[in-house]
């Protein structure tokens, strides 16, 4: 149907409340604006929804939350599974809480329970939750990062994990079948809850959540030597990590925790910031400040649903404080927490450490230096989660540690999402491990450098908004494939993997292998001196990124090496636009 008409009949249609008919009418006559809003219906990707909250059937409302839920719960009946309830949580966000409550509402209508928390939780503890309550699939009402005027609606199915095929192109297929609004069900909500159909959780999940985080310490010893001096700032950055990361910290005995207060407190609008990711600067400058007031041994920040952790730490010889990127605070959670277990238990035969493909190679160097396996999967940590279930239902494998280098990682099994707040934990028992060893964790870091390499990895990418731009991200990726580049800046290509064709491409041999992964619209470069570069579009927002990562002699050199071939891949890019 024609966007006009699609406009026209929102106006129109009795089954769309006033308060979205005179949002509309303030459009009327912007043609672009009404385009935006109505060219196409917000799509079910592979994660779920993520949009712009307002009218229209391309943005996140009240009827595109209920649309995406009827699909979800046909697909549930489809496979007989409506018995078994699902979870819902959300963030801090604006709408989050309504947007849950229609969520569970709408389930209700079809006969499924639907278990929601009293109060904003973090994405992590969800996916311990569906595991916990034995539901079919869970909810998670969230944007992660994304700027304040997005918010978003993630699927996970049994196993904790975001959907993974088949049931993501079943979920999708589904939610496409949906085309008339006014036959999606919904009910009252006094009336679910009477029903037994609407159940609120919370304390009941929390409390078997952080028993699960604090059984993971390997020292406790450490943190009750140093932990009472350990100095540490931590901002929740409006969102929700602040209750459960304080809770932990202080439970384990970490007495100096220092809460930025100005972002301390739930808030969608994210005032203090422009983008709440704790990959930007930006999100550090009053963590910053606090750190050096209060000679904070290091600066930890989550993101809204607190499922990613970024850090700052201190050079105890400069007083500087230098940011870790998420493969470095990945690696060095990574190898604190194998090195731990081969010296407390002994590393099992089949341990394997599971990172995803655009992330360090210096993840493969600390695999063979434990003589584990290193296990690649796909771009997002449903895969890493995919994985966890695999070795369980084989009983071949057993899961040591994931990262993915979007500053996210998960030590245990209780969850198979990232988790910030069992990174702040095993992040700060590693700081008070090496505290007593006279080290910092910039010192460890150092010593990982001297011992793996010193490995420097990146990530850039371009915004491109709109239609026309979907067209270009789209369009570079074909370019890319049709035309691939022998050389990308002064590193000749030695083999090409194209994950949406499955094929390994040798550059000198022309000799083609399988990727061994799943098809995706990704496309990797390894080049000589174990140098790489990676494009892919990305999943949540309009954007062409590209990952790239080089190996130095020194932090310096790798420096260097990282800024050049960073230019050198942008301007590869820009050339396409």
């Amino acid at each position: 149907m024609d966007y006009k008409k699609v406009y026209k009949e929102w106006l129109d249609n009795p089954y769309f409340d006033e308060a979205t008919k005179v949002e509309l009418s303030g459009i009327e006559g912007d043609e672009k604006e009404i385009e935006e809003r109505f060219y196409m219906d917000l799509e079910f990707g592979t994660a779920g929804l993520r949009g712009i909250i307002g009218a229209g059937t391309n943005r996140m409302n009240i009827y595109t939350v209920r649309k995406a839920t009827q699909g979800l719960a046909n697909y549930i009946a489809s496979v007989g599974a409506q018995e078994k309830g699902v979870a819902i949580a959300y963030d801090s966000r604006r709408m989050s809480p309504e947007f849950a409550d229609e969520a569970a509402l709408c389930l209700a209508a079809n006969g499924i329970k639907a278990y929601v928390f009293e109060s904003l939780r973090p994405t992590p503890e969800l996916s311990y939750a569906v595991r916990k309550l034995g539901c079919t699939a869970g909810i998670n009402i969230t944007a992660s990062h994304n700027p304040p005027e997005y918010n978003g609606y993630k699927v996970y199915w049994e196993d904790g994990a975001q959907i993974t095929p088949p049931h993501d192109k079943g979920i999708m297929d589904e939610v496409k079948k949906v085309t008339d609004y006014a036959t999606v069900r919904t009910m009252a909500k006094e009336d679910a809850v009477k029903a037994g159909l609407y159940v609120t959780i919370g304390k009941d999940i929390d409390d078997p959540y952080i028993a699960e985080l604090k059984s993971l310490v390997f020292r406790q010893d450490c943190i009750d030597q140093a932990g009472k001096d350990l100095k540490i700032v931590y901002t929740p950055l409006h969102g929700t990590g602040n209750i459960p990361v304080r809770r932990v910290l202080k439970e384990l005995g970490f007495e100096n925790v220092y809460v930025v207060p100005e972002q301390e407190l739930p808030d969608g609008e994210f005032p203090t910031v422009s983008y709440p990711n704790p990959e930007a600067e930006e999100a550090f400058q009053l963590g910053l400040k606090l750190g050096r007031e209060v000679d904070a041994d290091l600066i930890l920040a989550t993101d809204p649903d607190a499922d990613r952790l970024g850090v700052y730490v201190k050079d105890s010889k400069t007083g500087d404080y230098h940011s870790l990127t998420g493969n470095m605070s990945g690696c060095l959670i990574g190898d604190y927490v194998i090195s731990q277990r081969k010296e407390k238990e002994g590393l099992p035969a089949d341990g394997a450490f599971v990172k995803s493909i655009v992330s360090t190679n210096m993840a493969d160097a600390i695999a063979k230096y434990y003589g584990i396996e290193l296990v690649e999967v796909l771009t997002g940590f449903k895969f890493i989660g995919q994985k966890i279930l695999e070795f369980e239902t084989t009983g071949k494998g057993t899961y040591l540690f994931g990262m993915e280098e979007s500053y996210g990682c998960l030590t245990g099994t209780y969850a198979r999402d990232k988790d910030a707040v069992v990174a702040s934990m095993t992040l700060c028992e590693a700081a008070a491990y090496y505290k007593t060893k006279g080290m910092t964790l910039w010192d460890a870091m150092l010593a990982m450098y001297e011992r793996y390499g010193y490995y420097k990895d990146d990530v850039k990418s371009i915004t491109l908004k709109g239609i026309e731009g979907l067209e270009k991200i789209q369009n570079v990726m074909e370019t890319l494939r049709k035309d691939a580049p022998a050389q990308i800046g002064s590193y000749p290509v030695v083999s090409m993997r194209d994950y949406k064709t499955g094929v390994v491409r040798d550059t000198e041999t022309g000799k083609e292998s399988p990727t061994g992964l799943p098809s995706s619209n990704v496309l990797y470069y390894d080049l000589t001196d174990d140098a790489w570069v990676c494009v892919r579009p990305s999943g949540t927002e309009p954007k062409v990124k590209f990952y790239y990562g080089v190996k130095g002699a020194s932090l310096a050199d790798a420096g260097e090496k990282s800024e050049k071939l960073g230019k050198e891949a942008l301007a590869m890019i820009d050339r396409m636009l």
